[in-house]
C-alpha cells in the first residue's frame, strides 16, 4: 500500500520556524548562505585550482631538471652536488636510494585540489613512476619517484604547494557570516520585543490587568500600532466610564419604582384572603429586585477592579462561609499558596454565582482547588443535584435562557464572563456527585 505523501504546504510549515524572529533570522541566513558558497564555489574551483596548478607544476619542473641533472652526471660527487643545490635553491630535501624500489600500490593521499594538481604536475614533466605521501610528515609532502637504477626520496616543503589565500578567504567568508548573522539577530530582536510588548500589554488589558499606555518602539509600523492600541485604550475606557454612569442611573430609576410597590405591599392589610396574594406579589418583586442586580452587574462586568496577586484559597473560604450562612451544606479542599493575578471581588463573585446555582438545586456542594499544570489552576464546584444534560449545558450560559432544572437568570452567564477575563473558561460536566460539576480553569 502506498502511503501517501503530505503536502508540500504542510511540510514547508513544519521546517520554518514558528517564530518571528526566527523566519527574519531564516530571511537574512538563507541568501547570506547562498551568497558565500557561491563565492567559495567561484574561488575554490577556480581561482585556488590554478594557483595550485602553478604551484605543483614549480615543485615538478624542480623535480625534473634535478632528475636530468642525475642522469647527465653519473659521479657520486658530482650526483651529491646536485642534490645540496637542489636544496640550495629550491629548498627540496633529495635523497638517493640506489637499486631500491617504491613499494606495490601504494596510492597517494587524496587531498584535492592540491594533491590533484601535484600528480598532474609530476605525470606532465616526468617519465619515471612516482608516489605521493601527504601523512607521514606534517611539514612536507614526500615524493618518491622510481628511477632505473634506484629511488629519489624528495621532501618537499608544504608551504611551497598550499595556497595561504585559501585560510584568508575561509577566514573572511566564516567571519563575515558571523558578524553580520548576529548584527541581524540583534537588530531583529529590537523589534520583535516592541512586538511582544505590544502583544503582552493587550493581553493583560484583555485580561483586566490595565498596566497603563505602552510606549511606541521599533519600526515606524510596529510604533503604529502601539499608537492605535493606546487610543484604543482611552476609548475603551471612556466607553465603560460612560455605560458605569450610565448604568447608575438606570439602577437608582428601576429600583425606586420597585421600591415603592415593596411599601405598597407592606402597607396592605394582612386579612388572610390578601395574606397569600401579597406573599406571592412580594416573591416577584424580590425576583425581578434580583433580576435587575443581576443584568446590571452583567452589563457592568467589574470592569473597574484591577488584578492583584491573591491567595485562591481566602476567596473560596469567603464563598463557602457565605454559603453555609445561608444553609448549604459545603466541603471545602483547597490548598494554601496559591496565589494568581486574580480581580478579586469579581471572581468571588464568580464562584459564589456557582455555588448559588448549585445550593438551589442541591442538598451537598463540594468546592475544591488544585493546580492541574505549572501555568493553570483549576476550580471545581459540585453537587448532587439533577444536573443538566450534555445538550443543554452550553445553553445554561445564554442570558435568562432556561434549563432543564428550570432555573433561568444570568448567574452562569456572569461568572463565565468574569473568568474569561481572566483568561480562562467554564466548563459544565458530569459531578462524580451524581449532579452538576462547574469547572473553571485559571491560568496561573
Amino acid at each position: 500500500m502506498r502511503v501517501p505523501l503530505p503536502p508540500q504546504s504542510a511540510v514547508v510549515k513544519r521546517v520554518l520556524p514558528r517564530s518571528l524572529l526566527g523566519r527574519t533570522l531564516l530571511i537574512v541566513l538563507v541568501p547570506l548562505i547562498v551568497v558565500q558558497v557561491v563565492a567559495l564555489q567561484i574561488f575554490y574551483g577556480s581561482h585556488l585550482d590554478i594557483v595550485s596548478r602553478r604551484l605543483s607544476s614549480g615543485i615538478a619542473g624542480e623535480i625534473g631538471t634535478t632528475i636530468n641533472l642525475l642522469g647527465r652526471f653519473s659521479d657520486p660527487a658530482d650526483q651529491a652536488w646536485v642534490l645540496q643545490t637542489a636544496w640550495n635553491q629550491y629548498e627540496l630535501r633529495m635523497r638517493f636510494e640506489p637499486k631500491a624500489s617504491l613499494p606495490p600500490g601504494r596510492q597517494p593521499a587524496a587531498l584535492s585540489p592540491l594533491n590533484a594538481g601535484l600528480s598532474g604536475a609530476l605525470a606532465d614533466k616526468l617519465s619515471y613512476p612516482f608516489s605521493i605521501d601527504w601523512r607521514s610528515d606534517p611539514e612536507s609532502v614526500l615524493i618518491g619517484v622510481q628511477m632505473p637504477d634506484g629511488v629519489l626520496h624528495v621532501e618537499a616543503p608544504r608551504k611551497r604547494l598550499n595556497a595561504e589565500t585559501l585560510y584568508i578567504f575561509l577566514a573572511w567568508l566564516v567571519g563575515s557570516s558571523l558578524l553580520l548573522f548576529v548584527i541581524a539577530a540583534l537588530f531583529a530582536r529590537i523589534q520583535v520585543r516592541a512586538i511582544r510588548r505590544l502583544s503582552a500589554a493587550a493581553e493583560a488589558f484583555g485580561m483586566g490587568r490595565d498596566a497603563g499606555f505602552i510606549r511606541p518602539e521599533g519600526a515606524i509600523e510596529v510604533r503604529k500600532a502601539a499608537a492605535a492600541f493606546n487610543r484604543m485604550q482611552e476609548r475603551i475606557r471612556r466607553f465603560m466610564q460612560q455605560r458605569t454612569e450610565m448604568l447608575a442611573g438606570v439602577s437608582h430609576d428601576l429600583r425606586t419604582p420597585l421600591t415603592r410597590l415593596r411599601l405598597a405591599l407592606a402597607m396592605l392589610p394582612q386579612t388572610e384572603e390578601l395574606r397569600a396574594d401579597v406573599a406571592e406579589m412580594t416573591a416577584d418583586v424580590d425576583e425581578m429586585d434580583r433580576m435587575i442586580g443581576d443584568y446590571l452587574a452583567f452589563a457592568r462586568g467589574e470592569g473597574t477592579e484591577q488584578a492583584r496577586p491573591t491567595d485562591l484559597a481566602v476567596v473560596l473560604e469567603d464563598v463557602a462561609a457565605g454559603a453555609r450562612r445561608a444553609g448549604a451544606e459545603v466541603r471545602l479542599d483547597v490548598p494554601k499558596g496559591l496565589v494568581l493575578p486574580l480581580r478579586t471581588d469579581a471572581l468571588r463573585r464568580a464562584v459564589t454565582n456557582l455555588v448559588d446555582n448549585a445550593r438551589r438545586h442541591a442538598r451537598h456542594i463540594a468546592l475544591a482547588a488544585r493546580r492541574s499544570s505549572e501555568r493553570a489552576v483549576q476550580v471545581t464546584v459540585d453537587d448532587d443535584g439533577p444536573g443538566i444534560p450534555p445538550e443543554g449545558r452550553e445553553d445554561a450560559f445564554r442570558p435568562f435562557a432556561s434549563n432543564a432544572t428550570g432555573g433561568t437568570g444570568l448567574g452562569l452567564t456572569i461568572a463565565r464572563d468574569i473568568v474569561r477575563a481572566h483568561g480562562g473558561d467554564i466548563l459544565l460536566e458530569q459531578s462524580p456527585l451524581g449532579g452538576l460539576r462547574a469547572r473553571i480553569q485559571l491560568p496561573g
